[in-house]
């Protein structure tokens, strides 16, 4: 089975893919880690983050996918994508202020906190990944606690063939 969980920054995928992993025994790949490993797009210092070209990263990670299994794929450009193949894909969702809320606490700044509360209440992540992905897409509410929150996505998992 390959997973991938996406949304806006801060709403919590790297933790769920990690505990997700754990729990699965799959492998986790970050977007940001694979894109660095392989050299896809290049840093911005004016900035301050890497611009990733999308196609490439669809072709690459596609790719990857394909040569491996039991794989959860874990970033916030992974909506923009048509990767494949891809079982399920996990869009995680947050309260717009609980969002400022964890971007603050990071230290973002604030055109980045404005940028992203904006994308998450205008559900951007979500429409992508359903144009993309279709009825393999799953919205969860990362409004829980850790464990309840597992629970939910592990449900929605088994319906598209997940066996623990």
């Amino acid at each position: 089975m390959r997973i991938v969980i996406t949304g806006t920054p801060g709403v919590g995928k790297s933790t769920i893919a990690a505990k997700l992993g754990q729990r699965l025994k799959f492998v986790v790949v970050s977007e940001k880690d694979f894109c660095e490993k392989r050299r896809i797009g290049r840093f911005n210092p004016r900035l301050k983050e890497r611009e990733v070209p999308l196609g490439r990263l669809t072709k690459e990670l596609s790719k990857f996918l394909k040569e491996n299994d039991h794989v959860i794929v874990e970033g916030h450009l992974s909506c923009e994508c048509k990767l494949r193949p891809v079982d399920a894909v996990i869009v995680l969702r947050l309260d717009p202020d609980r969002l400022d809320f964890r971007l603050s606490e990071r230290k973002y700044s604030d055109v980045k906190i404005q940028e992203n509360v904006l994308v998450e209440g205008i559900d951007y992540c979500l429409k992508y990944a359903k144009r993309n992905y279709g009825e393999r897409v799953f919205e969860v509410k990362n409004d829980k606690e850790l464990k309840e929150t597992m629970s939910l996505i592990i449900q929605k998992l088994k319906t598209v063939g997940l066996k623990l």
